[in-house]
């Protein structure tokens, strides 16, 4: 098996963000944004994914939580790509329905080299503690973007707020556990490249 892994280190003026991940890891972590709300999700991720994350992060999170969580996603999205390094013998695709209490999520991944989110999820609160519900769909959106892959993202019921984010990572996390699982030599595509 190749070496599914990489780092990286990428700081503006806004944040600064160090990370590091193992494809092939069993969902250890060591996760430290500064944000408790962003922490407890990337933890959730990495532990039902069974990717490795390591990642420092720090920010402008005087101002909101923006900046980070967008750079965050950014940072752990061009880390997947470049651990997939060619792709061949992935899966590819992957896909999970997740229970959490009252809650039903749906997620579907595509590593196909093309990015795509389709987000289709509804809060009840405006916030989950400090943190903006509506920067889930900006991590969601950074991670599917610089991670060059398709992923749809679909509440079919619920009404908890914490329970909506966390079944949303979960579910993305098993989705993508599907996907980067090698099961052959070749890269899925009747194209030759992903």
């Amino acid at each position: 098996m190749s070496d599914r892994t990489a780092e990286l280190t990428r700081k503006t003026t806004e944040t600064e963000v160090s990370a590091a991940i193992n494809l092939d890891g069993a969902g250890k972590y060591s996760i430290d944004t500064g944000v408790g709300f962003l922490d407890h999700m990337l933890e959730l991720f990495s532990k039902h994914s069974g990717i490795n994350i390591d990642i420092k992060a720090k920010g402008d999170t005087h101002v909101d939580y923006h900046h980070l969580t967008e750079d965050v996603g950014i940072v752990i999205g061009t880390l997947l790509n470049k651990a997939l390094g060619d792709k061949k013998g992935i899966r590819r695709y992957g896909f999970f329905l997740l229970p959490m209490d009252e809650v039903l999520m749906e997620s579907a991944v595509d590593l196909s080299g093309r990015s795509f989110l389709n987000y289709d999820l509804s809060f009840a609160s405006k916030k989950i503690g400090d943190f903006d519900t509506e920067l889930i769909e900006e991590f969601f959106r950074s991670f599917t973007f610089n991670g060059l892959f398709n992923l749809h993202i679909v509440l079919r019921y619920g009404t908890n707020s914490h329970h909506v984010a966390e079944a949303a990572f979960k579910s993305v996390a098993r989705s993508l556990k599907v996907a980067i699982e090698t099961v052959g030599e070749s890269v899925p595509s009747t194209k030759g490249v992903l």
